[in-house]
Order: structure tokens, then sequence, then C-alpha cells
């Protein structure tokens, strides 16, 4: 083989190379953020539980318009987008922290977001 060929050679398995670290950068960037898609969507539907529990009467099982006696229903407190912390539950507002399986943007600590929700207002701040 001449010197041409090894120098080509060389330069395609160079290529190649970055390209699958490119490629490996990708997915681990989109699994974190279905990751973070994931935990946002929980706890937005944990909010909405939150909600109906507040509209609810006390006679129907509800809070009669208080958060106060609201849990996170049996099962949904773990997910496979991740688990999610006692709430902090006061008469007007419930707050509940997130954990995804998934490490956040600084690669040392899994994705985490808040939720806090009023008697009619859900919002969701993303921790990492």
């Amino acid at each position: 083989m001449g010197q041409q060929q090894l120098l080509l050679i060389v330069l395609g398995v160079i290529i190649v190379g970055i390209a699958v670290v490119v490629g490996i950068n990708l997915f681990n960037a989109n699994a974190t953020n279905a990751n973070r898609d994931g935990v946002i969507s929980d706890l937005n539907n944990l909010g909405a539980m939150a909600q109906q529990y507040y509209k609810k009467p006390t006679s129907m099982g509800g809070g009669g318009n208080e958060f106060i006696g609201w849990t996170i229903p049996t099962g949904l407190d773990s997910t496979a987008n991740g688990t999610y912390a006692p709430p902090t539950v006061t008469a007007n507002s419930v707050t509940i922290v997130g954990t995804g399986t998934e490490l956040g943007t600084d690669g040392s600590s899994p994705v985490q977001a808040t939720c806090t929700v009023g008697p009619t207002t859900i919002s969701v701040a993303v921790n990492n």
C-alpha cells in the first residue's frame, strides 16, 4: 500500500470516530430532555389531581376548597420518569418535587423539577 492509501484510511477512521462521539452526545442530550419532559408531564398531572381534590366537596371525598389532606396517589409516587417526594401541603397550595432518572445538564445530579399548585394555577420550575 502506498502512503496516500494509508493516509486516507487513517483519515476515514478519524472521521468515523468523530461521528460516533457526536452521535453518543446527541443521544445523551435527547435522553436528558425526554426525561425532563416526562417529569414535567407527571408533575402537571399530579397538580391537576390536587386541584380536583381542592374543588371537590368534602362530602364527596375532596378538600372543600382546601388542599389539606391531599397526598400523591399510591403508585404515582414513582414512575418510569422519576420519583416524587411527599408534597408540602397548605390550605391554599401544594408543592411537589420530582426527581428524574437521567443526569441533568450539569452531568452530576439528576433532572429535578418543582411544581407549585394553587387553586387555579399549576406552575413547574426546572431545577436541573
